[in-house]
């Protein structure tokens, strides 16, 4: 069975996943609503990790539906996305950054998924918008790096992926591409068993461009031989790791789950590089988020217990006005600095505001 078989074999339905959890049918149609409205998709081997006998294991938090989505406090688009679309796929909102939205798939739909708004295209109708992707960055030579996002690019065939890199690759302009994508975590059979993805990605960061791939471990017990196995090829294949985590209540808010993670992801040969303030999403604010205050303890308590190398990420949030580093307390007041910012005026710029202990987004500061 190759990958895109196993992939086939997804639990997708409600009645899927009673095959591994016992739900009673009165929760059944409850939670038939939920992904009647965002899907549900959840590899064979990512499922293999959640420990069953848990009711609270953070890998079953983060894929499993449950009622808490139900609530709709929040926003589709918590970072102005929409507006920052300047073609179809393209977003551009910092100056140097094309974020280019490939596809809607991905192997296993996260359900604090901050993209949860998105209609992805089709194969074909994607081919002829990368042309105008690639004409726009061609026309504004500021943009020195594109970051392929969606969905996840690697569920994407390898004849797609090497089209798109064919047409970004020959750039002048860009200096380095990412592939923004989860696949190291949710499916490394994609990689393990796919030589030919691991030829072609060595095949351009060798001779036309460095690649960069940008993961997503938000747990240690996401760091498995399988996934561990998946990262050495991709580094073997001369292709920087780097790695995003979210921030989440109940998954990983926690000094010690955080230590473990960083301290695992740097043994492995992937860079820490930003922990995200989860997004106040629409279905997921209420279910994931922690305070701006709790959250720095956190990662404060979690930065003194480890090395420079494995506290070398920046605890942000993304938001509209744009990427919001949280620095630290002073006075009573906790302290922001913009690492990159839509408004080049703001770059930089160092703010302060008094927080509470509910408030987890700069929205809700006066």
């Amino acid at each position: 069975m190759n990958w895109m078989e196993e992939l086939q074999k997804n639990i997708r339905t409600i009645d899927d996943l009673k095959q591994y959890f016992s739900i009673p049918e009165s929760q059944a149609e409850e939670l038939r609503k939920i992904v009647d409205m965002h899907p549900m998709s959840i590899t064979r081997y990512y499922m293999s990790l959640i420990n069953k006998e848990d009711p609270n294991d953070p890998i079953m938090k983060m894929i499993i539906p449950s009622a808490c989505e139900l609530d709709q406090e929040g926003s589709y688009d918590t970072s102005g996305e929409l507006s920052n679309t300047v073609t179809d796929g393209l977003q551009h909102k910092y100056k140097n950054t094309a974020l280019i939205t490939i596809t809607n798939q991905c192997a296993t739909y996260c359900r604090y998924c901050f993209r949860k708004r998105m209609v992805g295209l089709p194969d074909e109708q994607v081919k002829l918008k990368i042309h105008e992707v690639a004409k726009y960055i061609q026309e504004n030579p500021s943009i020195n790096n594109a970051l392929i996002s969606g969905g996840d690019p690697f569920v994407l065939d390898n004849d797609m992926i090497s089209f798109i890199l064919d047409e970004l690759g020959d750039i002048n302009s860009l200096d380095f591409i990412r592939f923004g994508s989860k696949i190291p975590v949710v499916f490394p059979q994609r990689i393990l068993e796919d030589d030919q993805l691991v030829t072609l990605l060595s095949e351009y960061a060798d001779k036309r461009i460095q690649l960069y791939v940008v993961t997503h471990f938000n747990h240690p017990r996401e760091i498995t031989s399988q996934s561990v196995e998946a990262i050495r090829r991709l580094r073997k294949a001369g292709l920087i790791i780097n790695n995003q985590t979210v921030l989440m209540k109940g998954i990983n808010d926690q000094p010690r789950i955080l230590i473990k993670l960083l301290k695992g992801l740097v043994k492995i040969g992937v860079n820490p590089y930003y922990i995200f303030q989860c997004r106040p999403v629409k279905w997921v604010k209420k279910s994931y988020q922690v305070s701006l205050l709790d959250g720095y303890r956190v990662v404060e308590a979690a930065g003194a217990a480890l090395d420079g190398h494995a506290k070398r990420f920046k605890y942000v949030m993304s938001h509209v006005t744009g990427k919001i580093e949280i620095v630290g307390l002073l006075d009573g007041k906790m302290i922001f600095k913009y690492h990159q910012a839509k408004d080049p005026a703001n770059m930089g710029r160092v703010f302060k505001y008094a927080v509470d202990e509910k408030t987890a987004w700069l929205d809700e500061l006066k």
